[in-house]
């Protein structure tokens, strides 16, 4: 297995089908939950929604630099989400979630492997492997905030 492969096997794992290592995926996370829950607020907690939001922003903006354009995010904006107001807001952003995350995972998939090595945008956000493997280690962090903020609605 090359290293692409194995990256999109652990995004796979982790955004949308996985079990292996946390017992579930973010998509399962969020799949059945109501657009009241998925934005209550516990304490100063983000919401639910608005780590789903995040966690597609940088999905998304990486995407568009593995599509030859610039880097346009910044984390001070990440987790600028729009208000959600119904089912169908919350609808809109889980198949936007889970369109983007099979987006992503066939980037990685389909990237050549030595693409993998090459300096991502700069030099100091180092290769485009790291910046996989970012993507997958803050996906981990925020799934396991979605697990406890479950259990606290």
């Amino acid at each position: 297995m090359n290293h692409n492969e194995y990256l999109a096997n652990r995004l796979r794992e982790i955004l949308l089908s996985g079990k292996w290592v946390t017992g579930t995926n973010f998509k399962e996370q969020i799949e059945d939950l109501t657009w009241i829950e998925a934005t209550k607020k516990v304490k100063n907690l983000n919401s639910i929604a608005s780590l789903t939001f995040h966690i597609n922003y940088y999905l998304s903006g990486v995407m568009d630099v593995f599509k030859g354009g610039e880097l346009t995010i910044r984390d001070k904006y990440s987790f600028d989400a729009p208000e959600i107001m119904s089912e169908h807001d919350w609808s809109q952003l889980k198949e936007t979630f889970v369109k983007n995350s099979k987006s992503f995972i066939e980037f990685v998939e389909n990237m050549e492997t030595e693409r993998l090595m090459d300096v991502f945008v700069k030099e100091e956000y180092g290769s485009y492997y790291r910046s996989v493997d970012v993507i997958i280690e803050h996906t981990y962090y925020h799934l396991g905030q979605i697990i406890l903020l479950k259990k606290m609605i």
